[in-house]
């Protein structure tokens, strides 16, 4: 009983504990530790959909006996410069390296939030899917094609709960959207976050992706084998008009 209503408890939303997460991140938008709180606090019981997911098909059933720690591969600098250019892992290197990031940065930033009370009474199976999530955030900004702009984030999140159901990030980009509608009312920023949930429902599921394999393999190639398609509108925006995707 008492391992049952620990798991319970682990699930309930906490709106005020959001909602003060919410003013900070509005105060300064380059505190992402407020993201993983708002996350956390709203996220429900998103995690054990997402596992039980996980757990039904081969390839997630695979991955969740081997548990493969995709830190290692991304932050291993010298394993990624040596893949072919084009790739998967080399356009990840580019990336995060070229916008000063990391994925211990991510690590670092999540684990702000208390680990002991975001992962009280989860299994083994959902601590690894969290963790899974979180690394692989910088590998979705490759494979869609997003950037780190705010009209990126905000595209990319849209991206993100589409695949993968959280009142946390769907809150996140309804703030984003109110925030873009209200400061810049000639941008309606709602076509590319509806691009990114349609670019997700095409695509396949990423948790259950065994990316360490995908990283050698060329980009183009990978992004087509998995239905990834490219964000337009957003590249449109980006072309002729780049001073809309930091108005806000």
């Amino acid at each position: 009983m008492t391992k049952w209503i620990t798991a319970l408890m682990s699930r309930r939303v906490k709106p005020l504990v959001a909602w003060r997460a919410v003013r900070r991140l509005l105060a300064d938008p380059d505190d992402t530790t407020q993201v993983f709180s708002i996350i956390e606090a709203l996220k429900g019981d998103s995690l054990s959909k997402a596992t039980r997911r996980l757990r039904a098909s081969e390839d997630g059933r695979r991955l969740l006996q081997t548990k493969p720690d995709i830190v290692s591969k991304l932050n291993d600098r010298a394993w990624l410069l040596s893949l072919p250019a084009g790739s998967v892992g080399r356009t990840y290197y580019d990336f995060v390296h070229g916008e000063n990031l990391s994925a211990d940065g991510l690590i670092s930033s999540s684990d702000a939030v208390s680990r002991s009370e975001a992962y009280r009474g989860l299994s083994d199976d959902e601590v690894w899917l969290a963790d899974r999530l979180r690394d692989i955030h910088d590998l979705q900004h490759v494979m869609t094609g997003y950037g780190r702009d705010p009209v990126g984030e905000v595209s990319l999140l849209s991206f993100m709960t589409t695949q993968n159901p959280n009142r946390g990030i769907r809150f996140i980009v309804w703030i984003a959207t109110l925030q873009y509608l209200r400061q810049v009312p000639q941008f309606d920023i709602r076509t590319l976050i509806r691009e990114g949930a349609a670019i997700a429902r095409q695509a396949h599921w990423m948790p259950a992706i065994d990316w360490e394999e995908k990283l050698p393999q060329p980009l183009s190639a990978v992004r087509a084998e998995l239905g990834f398609q490219p964000p337009i509108g957003y590249q449109r925006l980006r072309d002729q008009a780049p001073q809309l995707l930091l108005a806000a």
